[in-house]
This record gives C-alpha cells, structure tokens and sequence, in this order.
C-alpha cells in the first residue's frame, strides 16, 4: 500500500439541496415544487416511500422547507462562512421551479437565472468550485400533477430545456454537473426522486417505478450529449445513494439475499447509466417480477454512447440482509431496511453508523466501474445542544467525520480515485427524511426550530473549526 495522501486539487467542502436551504419558496416569481408540497413531521418517512396527493393543506401539516434556513437571502453570509473553513467546492441545486415555474414555459424567468448567477459569482469570489445538481428531490408541481411526474416520457423534454438553459447560461461558472441526486431512490422513494407517490401494494409499482428510471436514464444520456456541445469542456456524472449490503450470517440464504439486494439498489442504477447498457440480471428480475419496459428506438444507443463520467455517491450507513426476517426487525428510522447489525451502533434517527462499510464501498464501486468516484455526501444528523456561552460542542459530529474521511483515506492510499469529498450539509438544513430542523448535520448552526421560533442567526460548532483544519491539512490533521 502506498502512502499518498488525499491528491492535490481534491475537492473539499459541503453539500446543500435548494429546497432544503434556500426558502423564499414563492419568492421572485419562482412555482411550487413537489418539495413544497412535502409536509414535515412524523408523517413524512411513509409519505416517501408511499401515496401522496401532492396538495398542500397548512390547516393539517407544516412545511418548514417553505422558509428552510433563508439562504436565499442570506448566501453571502453562508457563502462568506464556507470560505472561512477553506472550502473548495460547494455542491448546490438549481430549484427547477425557480427557473420554470411551472416546468413547461418557453422562456426561463430571469430573476430565477440572476439569483444562480450571483450565487456563482460570489463562490467564484472566494475560489470554490461549484458542484450542480441539476434535479435534487424536486420537480415543477404543475408538471407532477399533469404529467405524473417522470412516469411520462414527456418529462424528457421539459428536463431537457431545464438542463439546456442551465448550459448555456452556466457554461462559463460550472464545470461539474450532477443530472440526478441518488437517481436510485426512484425505486424506493419514488415522491421523492419522481414526482409521483405509488402505495407499495400496488401491483404496477414495480414496472412504473422501473418505467421511471428509464426515462431519466434516458435524460440523463441526452443531458450528456447536450453538455458535449455545449460546453465541452464540464464533467458529467451521475448520484446514487450507496451502501454495501451485508449478509447477516453465513449462511447461504442470507449471502444470496444481500448479494441480490446489493445489486438491484445499490449497482442497478448506476450499471445503467456508467456501464451505459441495462445489466444482464436485469432480465431475469424483470421476467420474476412481470416488468416490462417501453423501452423506444433509439434508447439503447443513446444510453450506450452518452455515459455519466464519474460517480458521486450519499454514504450514511450500511445495510444488513437475511433471508428469513420474521423475529428480526431493522432499526426504526433505517429508510433502507434490513434488519440490525449487531456490531454497529445508530445515530439519534436509527442510521447505523459504519465508517468501515464506506472504505469496503468505495473499493467495490471502482472495482465495478473503475471512473472516478465523488464522495457528495456524508454526515451525520444529531440533536446538538447550545451551551449558555453560545457555545455547541460536537464532539460526536467530529468523531463521525473523521472515522469516515479514515475511510476514505485508506481508500485513496489503495490506489482507489476518489475526487473529492462534499459533507453534507455544512450548515443546518430542513432534513429531507423527516422534514425536520431538529435533525442537524452542519458545522454551523442555525437558530430556527420545529415550532416556528428562531431568527436564522448563524453560528460556528466546535467542527467548523475541526473541519477548517482538515481542510488546510489536505487531510492529515484528522484529530
């Protein structure tokens, strides 16, 4: 094993969605979003992964992601704080219904391009790189709820004039591109990542679900082509939500059901879109499942010729599978199921922490693949307490970071081509699980509560300060 530590140019920083940060949802002649539409509280994990109407009622729910953090208007100020820490990139979302309100208008709306533009000329200020994702968990309302989201081909188009604007209006501020964010979680959290909610007893779950993806992973290749000649120049890649899936024993049967879980979620996708061909074993789940794709002329070839360039990953936990579950259960809050791991402790909302799983996955995905790799999130959501100094001591945060940029390290020292490292978030946002303020992952915390109360004032914890150092070490100062 060599001892080279993190590359120069590695991409240090954090990582935000515009409707978990930004507010001002109406704001500048933005539309709704299906994000807007997505209430907080309890209620929230079993609308992810089932039914919703899309329809937003305040008399029964909240919506904290309505006002999130404010920061747009108060990016300078995070922006300014990011640099601070040395940050060298920041990955953002572009609110698709900022620039289309409803999705489907022939011309952008100019205020929703401007306030991008200043985004970028102000991180352009401090030297950070900007990675964009340019479909974050959210899509024009109108086009949800006429379309059903990405279950009509039709969306292609509109995604692609949404992609297009985004091209030739960023060409000369964006290098780095994402054309979806965890573009597997179609086939888990379809309200999320489609636009559309499905009951998981519904007997066309599986086919409309998988129909979806196919659509975006046609998107996802014209996107390419467009960026090609557009600006030759940017990278493309693709995001997918990973986790090395365990067996719980040795036992065969539950070597065979993680062996099969782990590719149908955390390789099928990104097969597809990397590999640029659907995988051999996906006919055979297809054929056991009754799924078969309307799958058009010309699809394959586009889906061939136009491939993500590199592959940015979520990393939060790992996943234990076992053939037979019935005296077993995940822990509660787990969004990707699986029963417990024995071995790894859970943060606050049940995620079993695993800094060891991420070393195993970042081995497996470039053994597969071999593109480089995009660590675009990682972090962990806990309750930090404000000391009557002003003080928030997050220890825990540190501890959790630093065992997984280990991770990562030992990784890169394996000859493993990782590009950079985006924690997510570094400020505190509105949870995109629970919807929640209380749920923070940032080095800087923001006072504004599930309640209502608070004024959006900004202050540093104590791993604003650890991470500074990680940062102007390249690395090495871990402690």
């Amino acid at each position: 094993m060599t001892e080279k530590a993190f590359p120069e140019g590695f991409l240090w920083g954090g990582a935000t969605a515009a409707n978990q940060c930004e507010g001002a949802y109406l704001a500048d002649g933005k539309g709704l979003s299906t994000a807007d539409a997505l209430p907080g509280g309890k209620i929230r994990l079993d609308l992810l992964s089932g039914y919703h109407d899309l329809t937003i009622d305040a008399t029964k729910y909240t919506y904290p992601s309505h006002d999130a953090i404010d920061m747009y208007h108060r990016y300078k100020e995070d922006i300014k704080l990011f640099a601070e820490m040395g940050f060298k990139c920041y990955r953002i979302s572009i609110n698709w219904a900022r620039i289309f309100p409803n999705g489907c208008e022939s011309e952008p709306n100019e205020l929703g391009l401007q306030f991008y533009d200043d985004v970028f000329d102000e991180l352009t200020k401090y030297n950070i790189e900007p990675l964009v994702t340019i479909s974050h968990y959210e899509m024009p309302l109108h086009l949800a709820k006429k379309y059903r989201g990405w279950s009509s081909r039709e969306v292609i188009d509109y995604y692609l004039r949404f992609a297009e604007t985004l091209f030739e209006r960023y060409k000369d501020k964006v290098k780095y591109w994402l054309t979806f964010n965890e573009v597997n979680n179609a086939l888990l959290m379809p309200i999320l990542a489609l636009g559309f909610g499905v009951q998981a007893g519904d007997k066309s779950r599986q086919r409309l679900l998988y129909q979806s993806f196919h659509h975006q992973a046609v998107a996802n290749a014209k996107a390419i082509r467009l960026a090609e000649r557009i600006m030759p120049d940017a990278v493309l890649g693709i995001m997918c939500m990973s986790a090395p899936i365990y067996p719980y024993s040795s036992n065969p049967d539950d070597v065979l059901t993680a062996f099969n879980r782990e590719r149908e979620y955390t390789y099928f996708c990104a097969d597809v879109t990397i590999k640029g061909k659907y995988p051999y074993y996906a006919k055979d789940y297809f054929a056991k499942h009754g799924i078969e794709l309307d799958i058009r002329d010309g699809d394959a070839e586009l889906i061939s010729k136009y491939r993500s360039k590199f592959l940015a990953i979520s990393y939060y936990m790992s996943v234990t599978e076992k053939a037979d579950k019935q005296e077993f259960c995940a822990t509660p809050g787990s969004i990707l199921g699986g029963v417990d791991n024995p071995y790894l402790k859970s943060s606050d909302w049940g995620w079993q922490i695993d800094p060891k799983g991420l070393h195993i996955l970042l081995h497996k995905l470039y053994d597969r693949y071999e593109v480089p790799l995009f660590i675009a999130e990682n972090g962990l959501g806990a309750k930090d307490k404000v000391e009557p100094d002003g003080s928030i001591h997050d220890s825990y945060r540190i501890g959790y970071l630093r065992k997984h940029i280990k991770a990562i390290k030992r990784a890169v020292q394996e000859n493993v081509e990782v590009m950079g490292y985006t924690m997510w978030g570094p400020i505190d946002i509105v949870s995109a699980s629970t919807g929640e303020y209380a749920k923070r992952y940032g080095f800087i915390y923001v006072n504004k509560h599930d309640d209502g109360s608070g004024d959006f004032a900004r202050s540093k914890k104590d791993s604003f300060y650890w991470y500074k150092r990680v940062i102007q070490s390249n690395g090495e100062d871990l402690e």
